[in-house]
């Protein structure tokens, strides 16, 4: 017994030395491995941002990002003792069931990969998906985030979104601002239309190019609709709408032409004088 014992203390030592080996390569992986991953996708990020699109930028950076923490998480398990084979099975028979179980996840991770290649959008976009429209914040495997111009974040699935009309906004770098205004059928459309056009070419904002139209949209019961279009860069966009309208209403009382409001008379028969109403304070 005291042979035994005299050799098999040196092997237990020998063991203890080796698992805190062990323990010491791990615990480097998850150190200083992980951080390291991490500030190689940042690293990739701001390089690829420089010479292609923020999209394509992100997703180059969580490539290697997820693939760096694969790395370091199968080095980790197999400095542990697990066995290659074992975890090829078991990570096969997880995939199955949850692949059975995750079929809505699957189709929009696919769906994903088609808005990617079709490039509809990008992240800095706003777009319009069913009612609700927002600043692409990202697009990730299974969704796409949004912001709202009231500052909500909402997230879309990307199988939604691939089987939905998307709207890009601001795909092109100008848009077309149309204001409705409404003028009493007793004033001279021209006039109208000259103060109009007036309006836009004293605006700095408005675009000559293409020119701005002014077209006769209907008639109401009580006025003749005009619509005002005229074009503006994209982020002037609502400046130019805001300040188009307010220049309108100004100019309009200034000229004397009239914005007529609905109004109702009353008859007693069609062939008596209408009703006479008086105010009485």
């Amino acid at each position: 017994m005291d042979l035994v014992s005299k050799w098999a203390s040196p092997i237990q030592q020998l063991g203890n030395i080796q698992a805190f080996a062990t323990l010491i390569r791990v615990a480097v992986w998850l150190v200083i491995g992980l951080p390291l991953v991490a500030l190689l996708s940042r690293s990739l990020k701001r390089y690829l941002a420089r010479r292609y699109t923020p999209q394509q930028a992100m997703i180059g950076s969580r490539f290697v990002l997820y693939l760096g923490i694969g790395f370091v998480i199968f080095t980790v398990l197999t400095e542990l003792g697990f066995k290659l084979t074992t975890l090829l099975g078991a990570a096969g028979i997880v995939g199955v069931a949850v692949g059975f179980a995750a079929q809505t996840s699957v189709s929009n991770i696919i769906s994903g990969l088609f808005i990617v290649a079709e490039r509809p959008f990008g992240v800095g976009d706003v777009i319009t998906v069913g009612n609700v429209t927002g600043e692409v914040l990202s697009i990730d495997a299974l969704s796409v985030k949004l912001r709202t111009f009231d500052n909500r974040y909402v997230r879309i699935p990307n199988e939604t979104v691939l089987k939905t009309e998307v709207t890009n906004i601001t795909r092109f770098p100008i848009r077309r601002v149309e204001i409705t205004v409404g003028v009493a059928y007793k004033e001279d459309i021209g006039k109208v239309r000259d103060v109009l056009l007036d309006i836009v070419h004293k605006n700095p904002l408005c675009l000559n190019h293409p020119e701005p139209l002014v077209l006769i949209s209907g008639f109401g019961n009580s006025s003749v609709d005009l619509t005002l279009m005229v074009w503006a860069t994209k982020g002037d966009y609502l400046t130019v709408k805001n300040a188009v309208a307010e220049e309108i209403k100004r100019r309009f009382d200034q000229e004397g032409i009239e914005i007529p409001f609905p109004h109702l008379s009353l008859y007693a028969g069609s062939a008596t004088e209408p009703i006479p109403v008086k105010l009485v304070s």
